[in-house]
């Protein structure tokens, strides 16, 4: 166009800003709005609004708010859009009090904040824990006839399921229903989390079943949630059934979810079924992570079967896998309860030369095993040593001095070293 002599206009700098930006190409997109400014071509608010929401979409957020400054001191007026697209990036960010205060921005300018403005800051209000500042926000939508919308709605429910108020969550879920939002995925999984994680597993499986009448099918993040809270509340038998459920409707289980299945037959015990998940994970395609075999090996000390999760552990390195502490951590309590005291010094001493270095959970494990043990120098030498590591008693080291005090077998010098 330009080697003809026909100038590029706004309407096709336009079009061409709004394409790079939707290609990702920011950078080209901000040296065509300098090019503009030479050509004498004033860019408008909605060629800033596209670069500006382009930068955000690709986290350049001190970018956007810096090319915001600088269409205000060229006298060119944001609108809703602008605000919008940096009040959701900053909320991104977790920058609430810098998006609250362009929402105090906008609003005494006369710009009307959307459902995009909103919902934004009600997401990012929830995140942060500051449920009534999100419910406020919400009556302030609500004030000024703005539709929620079904992230808005998502993000409210969320806040109550966070904060155990089951009862409102639902009556949320049954309001946006009667207001012809239909929840989707994301909505009853939020739900269903929050009547697991408050052990109500009857009401996640009704929530399940209600979500399936609705031609929803729930996705690996339902399945996790449901099956977990199966087996945590005991449910074994429905909690397998619902794994081949998974399996049977086309959704594939993740490693989470082996690692679910694994943690939640061990815990119930049944380490048998266990070790089938896990022969058939290992002869299968599926990556095993560490969380898998540190599953596996507390599996197996738990049940008494500390020979066999010895030789896991030991295999890991021929395996290529990076053990952590949590391994080691695991490996130790399982000698300690087998009061094999030797095997879990020296692999304390293994870890104080090699790494990974001991933490909290390491030396709190064995002062309790010398306490058990009654041997009392051992575990004030081993207190000694957490306290000049910055390391202090967890709340079950804490209990167990406390009760050997009652019962005269320690003094109180125990506790005060241990605080």
């Amino acid at each position: 166009m330009a080697v003809k002599g026909c100038q590029p206009n706004l309407v096709t700098y336009g079009a061409v800003v709004n394409g790079l930006c939707k290609r990702g190409d920011i950078d080209l997109a901000l040296s065509l709005l300098k090019k503009m400014e030479k050509g004498k071509i004033e860019p408008n608010v909605v060629i800033y609004n596209t670069v500006i929401d382009g930068l955000c979409k690709y986290k350049h957020v001190n970018d956007a708010r810096n090319l915001f400054n600088e269409m205000e001191n060229k006298g060119i007026r944001p609108d809703v859009f602008t605000y919008s697209s940096l009040i959701s990036c900053l909320c991104n960010y977790g920058r609430w009090s810098d998006a609250s205060r362009l929402l105090t921005d906008m609003i005494d300018r006369k710009i009307n904040p959307n459902v995009v403005t909103f919902s934004a800051l009600i997401d990012a209000f929830v995140k942060e824990g500051k449920l009534i500042e999100a419910e406020k926000l919400y009556e302030e939508m609500i004030k000024r006839s703005v539709d929620p919308s079904i992230f808005t709605y998502n993000s409210l429910i969320n806040g109550f399921c966070m904060h155990d108020r089951l009862d409102e969550a639902k009556q949320m879920f049954e309001f946006m229903v009667g207001k012809d939002c239909l929840p989707d995925v994301v909505t009853y999984n939020t739900l269903i989390k929050g009547f697991c994680k408050a052990k109500k597993v009857v009401d996640g499986m009704e929530l399940f079943r209600n979500m399936s009448q609705r031609g929803l099918v729930g996705n690996t993040v339902t399945y996790n949630t449901l099956i977990q809270g199966l087996f945590q509340d005991g449910d074994c038998d429905m909690a397998q059934k619902l794994f081949k459920q998974m399996v049977s409707d086309g959704v594939h289980p993740s490693i989470i979810t082996y690692n679910i299945l694994l943690d939640g037959l061990c815990n119930n015990g049944m380490l048998e079924k266990a070790f089938v998940v896990f022969e058939y994970m290992q002869e299968s395609e599926i990556e095993l992570d560490i969380v898998t075999y540190n599953t596996m090996i507390e599996g197996m000390c738990k049940a008494g079967k500390v020979e066999d999760g010895w030789d896991l552990f030991c295999s890991l390195s021929l395996k290529g896998v990076k053990t952590g502490v949590v391994t080691y951590n695991t490996m130790i309590s399982g000698f300690c309860r087998k009061d094999l005291k030797d095997e879990a010094d020296a692999l304390f001493n293994q870890m104080k030369e090699n790494g990974p270095r001991p933490n909290s959970g390491t030396y709190n494990t064995l002062i309790r095993a010398r306490l058990r043990d009654g041997d009392k120098a051992a575990s004030a030498e081993l207190i000694k040593e957490m306290r000049s590591c910055g390391f202090a008693g967890d709340a079950s080291t804490i209990s167990m001095v406390i009760n050997m005090l009652h019962d005269g077998r320690l003094d109180k010098s125990y506790l005060d070293m241990l605080s």
